[in-house]
Order: structure tokens, then sequence, then C-alpha cells
């Protein structure tokens, strides 16, 4: 009873976080997996597969400054609690909608991403009143590796349960499990440090200059926003770390069954292993950058070290996965390439909460929508390669060619200096 009365609240929001994310993407990449079998149920060709797959990012695009900006108005705990229920309940629908038809399939796609596109905005928008600057690299991290871990627990999971209760199961099981979280987010998260009755005087004191930064009726100052290079540079860089990641994301598994042959179970097992690699190396990401500017190194030189590593050791290992004779191999590349683009998010991720502290969430909102960009036009055009050429080499090309030029954009315009105050 001590320890859970002395444990920093911060850690606890954090954690809270982190699982909203791990669910964000478990419900998101359900999908990847059970396209295999509801394609072949209904009919669908590889590029209406790739519409399936990427009609969830238009609503995702759609709402992601909106939710920035109810998170900057209405505090980050209300928009991400009621954002979980609205995806949870359409994760739920889902079968019933792909049972009308699929125009109704594709709206439940659409209204799930809406609902998803709050989870990050509304989680930086708590982050800067919650994490000090000495831990936002290690804060971001872990909220952000809720994606790579909640994509492997999708892909290990629903091929398995699947193959054993059917396609539909998974989508009650995740969508149960959203309900779940917002039980606890709603009873044990506060918006405000200040708020908390348990939180240690010591910890407040710690995050009272953060408390200090919020100001929910500040006008935000889109035009010094938008004017930005340094803003660009991180709308770019997300950009096209988001085309690598969402692309990875949709087509893995079908990469795995088509090219290789393989199982729908041993695709998800094959296609979950990368993003293991990528959750553990962007925590390790993240402790290294925290670890390197606590030594004295400058935020601007860890963060574009981490950066321009993840950027081009990316792109490195999806040229050499565009000539593999068998799975493993592949498994091996895509391991490294997600491995490294980890690093990037001790880069431009907690970029946001340095540039623009008091405006964290509008921020995170915007680079979001267009990072989103890549999940409509990258998927869709991946499948439409795929049906075009019979692999996946132009699709990989793409992608690293993307990697190099969003490295060379960030050496050149990033910093770490607040753009507006």
């Amino acid at each position: 009873m001590v320890l859970l009365r002395t444990f920093p609240k911060r850690y606890t929001l954090i954690a809270a976080c982190f699982c909203a994310s791990f669910i964000c993407y478990i419900d998101r990449v359900n999908m990847s997996v059970a396209a295999i079998p509801m394609a072949e149920e209904f009919g669908w060709s590889e590029t209406v597969k790739g519409l399936v797959l990427s009609s969830f990012f238009v609503g995702y695009l759609a709402m992601q400054v909106a939710g920035g900006w109810l998170a900057h108005r209405l505090g980050g705990k209300i928009v991400l609690g009621c954002a979980v229920v609205w995806w949870s309940v359409f994760t739920i629908l889902t079968p019933v909608a792909a049972a009308i038809s699929l125009t109704a399939l594709l709206i439940a796609r659409i209204a799930l991403g809406l609902g998803e596109a709050a989870a990050f905005p509304a989680s930086f928008a708590l982050f800067s009143k919650w994490v000090p600057p000495t831990e936002r690299s290690r804060a971001t991290s872990i909220l952000l590796s809720g994606a790579p871990l909640g994509t492997m627990a999708a892909l290990l999971t629903t091929g398995w349960v699947i193959a054993r209760l059917g396609w539909p199961a998974i989508f009650y099981l995740f969508g149960g499990l959203g309900l779940v979280w917002a039980a606890f987010w709603f009873w044990r998260i506060f918006e405000q440090p200040s708020a908390h009755p348990g939180i240690s005087q010591h910890e407040l004191q710690l995050l009272q200059g953060e408390q200090s930064k919020d100001q929910a009726h500040a006008a935000v100052p889109w035009g010094a926003l938008l004017s930005s290079k340094p803003v660009w540079a991180l709308i770019i860089n997300h950009f096209c770390t988001n085309w690598t990641s969402y692309v990875l994301l949709a087509w893995l598994p079908s990469y795995f069954r088509h090219a290789y042959g393989l199982s729908i179970i041993n695709a998800g097992i094959y296609s979950a292993a990368p993003w293991l690699t990528m959750f553990f190396m962007m925590n390790a990401a993240g402790w290294f950058a925290d670890h390197l500017i606590k030594r004295g190194i400058s935020s601007l030189a860890a963060r574009k070290l981490m950066q321009t590593t993840g950027l081009l050791g990316a792109a490195v290992f999806l040229l050499l996965a565009m000539d593999v004779a068998t799975a493993f191999e592949a498994m091996f590349l895509m391991c490294g390439a997600l491995g490294l683009l980890a690093c990037t998010y001790a880069g431009f991720a907690p970029n946001v909460l340095e540039i623009a502290p008091r405006h964290a969430g509008i921020l995170s909102g915007i680079t979001n929508t267009t990072a989103t960009i890549p999940g409509i036009i990258g998927v869709t055009v991946t499948g439409w390669l795929v049906d075009v050429t019979g692999t996946y080499v132009s699709a990989f090309a793409l992608a690293a060619a993307l990697c190099v030029f969003a490295a060379v954009v960030w050496l050149t315009y990033a910093t770490t200096r607040p753009v507006i105050t």
C-alpha cells in the first residue's frame, strides 16, 4: 500500500495512455489478418481489399485536427475516454456491417477511424501537463510503442481466433477490451496534476511548470504554426515515417501469405516478429535519447541522430528485402526495417512537445492529419502495385525513397527551440 501511495501518478497516466495506444492498434490491425478470410468469403480483389484496409484512414485523417482542438478545449481525459468508447462500439459492429454490404463495412471502418483519430492528440495534450522535459523521449516512446505491441498482439491472436471461432469473433473480443479500459480511465485518471487526490507534493512541484503551460482558452497561433519551417520538417518526417509503417502494417500478413505461401496463422506469426522488434527498439531509443541529453548532448543533436538513423537504416533494409528467397529472410529484413524505423519515435515524436509546448495536442493533430494520408494513399497504392506487378518490389522501393527524402529534410530544417509561445 505504501508503494501505491508513493508511485508517481504521472506513470499511471503514461501507462494508461500506452494501453489506449495498444487497444487503438489491435482494433485497426485485426482487419489486416481478418481481411484474408473476408476477401475469400466476399470475393474481394487485392484492390478492393486495399480499399477496405485504407477506408479506416479516411475517418482517421478527417478528425485529427478536430481531436487536437477538442483536447485543447475540453481536456485530454474526456476526449480520449469518449474516443475509446466510440471506436470500441464500431469495432464490435464491424461484422454486422460486413454482412450488410461493402458500403456499410466501409462506413464502419471510417467511423472507427474517426474515434481513433483523437488518441494521440489527446495523449500529447495530457503529456504537456504531466511529463517534465527530462522524460519526454521515454514518455512518448512508451506511448507510441503501444502501436507495435498492439500490432504484434493482433497479428498473433487474430489468426488463432479466426481459425477456431471465425473472423467475426475477433471484433467482438477486441471491442469489449476497449470498453473495459474506458471504465478504468474515467475512474482513475485526472486532467490536471493538482486535481489528483493522491499526488505527492514532490511530484506536484516537479510538474508545476508543465501545468502553467496549459491555457485551454488561449488563441491557437495557426499562422505561426503553419508558416514555420521546423513545423513542416516535422510534418514531412511524420508523413514519410508513417508511409513505411502503414504500408507494412496493412500488407505484411498478405505479403507473407501470397509471396511465400504461408497459412493465415503463420502469416500472422511472421508478421508479428517485426513489430515486436519495433516495440523493444522504440523504448530503447527513447531511453538512449534521454540519456544522451542528460549527458550534455543537445536535444537537437539527439533528435537528428535518432531520426536519420531510423530513416536511413529502414531504407537500407527495405531495399535489401526486394530480392529474398525465403519467408525467414524476409522476416529478418522486415525486423531490421521496423526495428530501425523505431528510432524515429525518439526523433520527430518528442519534437511536438519541444517546438509547441503549450499547443502540443493541436500540433500533434496537424502532423497526424498529414501522416494519415499514407494510410489512404500508401495502402491503396500498394494494393494496386501488387495487382499490376505481381510483387512487392516497387512498393518497398517507394517507401525507401521517401525515408531518404525525409532524412534530408530533417537534417536541414529541424529544431528543438519553441517556434510558438
